[in-house]
């Protein structure tokens, strides 16, 4: 990753009818990064990456790529992008090499289609038509069409949503190694550990605003704690009862389990084994871990990510 911009977006603002999809959004790309787009679903990831991709129109403010301030849409930036969309559908009557080869076509330079499944990791399925592919298969295939122009800017939108675990960390690697390629990468999730696996920054995004932003490290430390204990209580019957007012910054998890963010860890466990013995329930499987950017968001918004 280097200083050097290549897409800046400045007061970005997208409505349908009082809605505010989008809501004055401003933010900077830089060349070789990973940038993730973290947020719940409608939170303004993807009318965000749309109107970038010039997709999607907006009502205010300016998306501007490289130092020839050329916009979404210009022809210029059609040649040096990649776009893998949030939902991408395929002809059932062609097979992964003939999809790719499809794609290719609508550009002027190309990359050969053997090199483009060899990237994503697709070689053996070359000649197996699409209708056969598993859903991992079919996202690294939607990956592979973002590649076949040899884009300089990647759009991945939630890639890996809907996957199995396994798929989704071969996913992972595969993004891992368009890193490796110098690309530049704007990728959209809902997924926490995506973000903190794969991105060199991180935007948060909220019901259409930036809530927070900078690496995994700089958001971790806006949690305000070292440690997060979390806890279940074994007496059902008698949560509903539970007083946890003294515990500034809890968070209900689940129907039994719970977390507080703290930089006293000694202290709050002695106020919590203090709370079990005055209203007669029981504390069971007690972690003590460090924050992440599940911590981080609730910290900001308030609410849970899950939410």
């Amino acid at each position: 990753m280097t200083s050097d911009v290549l897409i800046s977006v400045r007061e970005l603002k997208r409505y349908y009818g009082a809605t505010k999809a989008v809501d004055n959004v401003s933010f900077d790309v830089f060349c070789g990064e990973i940038l993730a787009i973290l947020g719940p679903n409608g939170a303004g990831k993807t009318t965000t990456v749309e109107i970038m991709e010039g997709l999607r129109t907006h009502d205010n403010g300016t998306v501007q790529f490289f130092d020839e301030k050329l916009k979404p849409g210009d022809t210029r930036v059609k040649e040096v992008i990649g776009v893998q969309l949030q939902t991408t559908s395929f002809m059932d009557h062609l097979t992964v090499r003939e999809t790719i080869e499809l794609f290719g076509g609508l550009y002027k330079n190309r990359v050969p289609a053997d090199e483009v499944l060899n990237i994503v990791s697709l070689e053996e399925k070359a000649k197996t038509y699409t209708k056969h592919l598993s859903g991992g298969q079919k996202q690294r295939l939607a990956i592979a069409t973002a590649l076949v122009n040899d884009p300089q800017i990647i759009f991945l939108d939630e890639p890996t949503t809907g996957l199995d675990p396994q798929a989704r960390r071969m996913l992972w690697g595969t993004i891992e190694d368009l890193r490796r390629t110098d690309k530049t990468i704007i990728l959209t999730t809902h997924y926490m550990e995506e973000a903190e696996r794969l991105a060199d920054r991180i935007l948060i995004f909220d019901q259409g605003r930036i809530v927070a932003s900078g690496t995994l490290d700089q958001l971790v430390a806006l949690a305000g704690a070292d440690n997060v204990v979390e806890f279940t209580t074994k007496n059902r019957n008698q949560e509903d009862s539970l007083d946890l007012t003294g515990f500034p910054g809890l968070e209900k998890l689940g129907e039994d389990s719970y977390a507080v963010t703290t930089q006293r860890v000694e202290e709050t466990l002695a106020k919590l084994f203090k709370l079990e013995g005055a209203q007669h329930f029981e504390i069971e499987n007690i972690v003590i871990r460090k924050p992440n950017l599940e911590d981080v968001f609730l910290t900001v918004t308030g609410h849970s990510l899950r939410d």
